[in-house]
């Protein structure tokens, strides 16, 4: 995925639900934050976001713009609509998103998580595209590996930062 085709997801969001600020928090949020992300970092073809204040329009969006919908079919990417708690984040994101709102989103908004935040939350789901991700924001020195075990300290459960940072660990092992 490119950034404008994440521009375009978010007006076409901003469409359907009639709302004007979005909160992107899936691996594509990236997109607003790095000017040039490894490409390992831009394989999905999905958005996941929500619109920051009436996060249950997110099935709209599903429905509309989502897998298998005729935005898809069309353009080949498309819109997940996920809720403030789909994903597991430190504590404090919030106030470290980054903010992306231009002509190309019809000036709408979206809040796109911090890189390091984004990180931790992809070590919390722990799936085999989340650690290829996560390699590559480490490669690229955009996280390192002590940011990032910094950073899921934070997570609010404490088993599960623990477990987080044991994989984060693993993951910056160099291959065997």
């Amino acid at each position: 995925m490119q950034r404008s085709q994440l521009e375009h997801v978010i007006r076409a969001a901003a469409e359907i639900t009639n709302q004007y600020e979005f909160v992107v928090i899936g691996s594509q949020s990236i997109l607003g934050t790095v000017e040039h992300p490894p490409a390992d970092c831009t394989l999905s073809m999905e958005v996941d976001l929500y619109p920051l204040n009436a996060p249950e329009l997110a099935d709209l969006i599903d429905g509309a713009i989502g897998e298998l919908s005729f935005f898809h079919d069309h353009f080949g990417y498309y819109a997940q609509g996920v809720g403030p708690d789909t994903a597991h984040l430190p504590a404090g994101w919030e106030g470290r998103l980054t903010r992306l709102q231009s002509a190309a989103t019809n000036d709408r908004v979206a809040y796109c998580l911090d890189p390091i935040d984004l990180f931790v939350s992809k070590a919390c789901a722990a799936r085999d595209k989340d650690s290829r991700f996560n390699r590559a924001l480490l490669h690229a020195g955009i996280v390192t590996l002590e940011q990032a075990l910094q950073r899921a300290r934070e997570l609010p459960d404490d088993a599960e930062s623990a477990r987080v940072r044991a994989w984060i660990q693993r993951l910056a092992l160099p291959p065997s």
